[in-house]
């Protein structure tokens, strides 16, 4: 079958679509962007692509907010899925920029709603993936939460912007930053330098203090990259070398952040001889 010329590489609504949309849905012809607006899967996704979505969308005088605006400034808000974001807009916003032609709330402005109003381990993975962006300054974003005192979720933000640290690389070392926080650890340093007699080892999260003379770290493996037999006799390795300069090193999943059971919370408070706050905040 045929695609539509006007369809390629160009974003299009279901209505222009017509009755061939589930089909070509069904044949993996085309991916949805956002809600009622598709694309041609051969189509990479950029900065140029999401601001042709929206302007499909965009009422009049609308202003992108919301988890609306952290897309459309390249930001990813959830990190578990490729969910598409739902269209968000205001006709009322004091700092607004043009993101390719489509009017949006700032990043600082956008740094705010995402803390404000995200669940807590999303708001804080969100605003630091902001931060590392290079889009917005975490001073900036505080100085501009002060203009929101009063509204919902601002007592959140103000939690989430104290932690928030454009050196976490990844929303797995947010989400587990949260959590040792939460449980009275103290925040950890990110990204620890180890130099061993061979070669430098980096630890997503560490404690240096050394208890009984041996420090903890902490590393996040996340499934993508982590998940293979030879990957894991790798990082079984690696965990050997920095126990042999003085590093005891306790891995982290996707399921020891999300599950029910505090097993991570227990065995870092194991270590470092503290008990841990609970129950776990989520």
């Amino acid at each position: 079958m045929s695609f539509p010329p006007f369809f390629c590489g160009l974003p299009f609504t279901g209505r222009q679509a017509g009755k061939k949309l589930k089909w070509l849905l069904a044949n993996g012809e085309i991916r949805q962007l956002l809600a009622d607006v598709y694309v041609d899967t051969e189509t990479p996704d950029s900065p140029e692509l999401r601001a042709s979505a929206a302007e499909l969308l965009r009422p009049a005088d609308g202003i992108a907010c919301g988890q609306f605006a952290a897309w459309l400034h390249g930001i990813d808000t959830t990190a578990l899925g490729p969910k598409p974001p739902r269209a968000q807009w205001t006709r009322e916003a004091a700092d607004v920029v043009q993101v390719r032609g489509v009017p949006v709330i700032s990043p600082i402005a956008t740094g705010v709603e995402l803390a404000m109003h995200l669940p807590r381990p999303f708001a804080l993975s969100a605003v630091d993936a902001l931060l590392r962006s290079g889009k917005a300054d975490r001073w900036a974003i505080r100085a501009a939460s002060a203009q929101y005192e009063g509204q919902r979720g601002i007592k959140q933000a103000n939690e989430i912007l104290r932690y928030a640290d454009r050196r976490a690389e990844s929303p797995g070392e947010s989400w587990l930053r949260l959590r040792l926080i939460d449980a009275g650890f103290g925040t950890p340093d990110l990204q620890v330098r180890v130099n061993g007699p061979t070669r430098e080892y980096r630890l997503d999260l560490g404690y240096p203090e050394p208890v009984d003379g041996v420090r903890l770290g902490l590393e996040y493996d996340s499934d993508r990259w982590h998940s293979g037999d030879r990957v894991q006799v790798r990082d079984e390795e690696r965990r050997i070398g920095l126990k042999a300069l003085g590093w005891h090193i306790i891995p982290v999943r996707r399921t020891d952040l999300w599950g029910s059971y505090p097993a991570l919370e227990l065995a870092v408070g194991s270590f470092l001889c503290q008990w841990p706050r609970l129950p776990r905040r989520w």
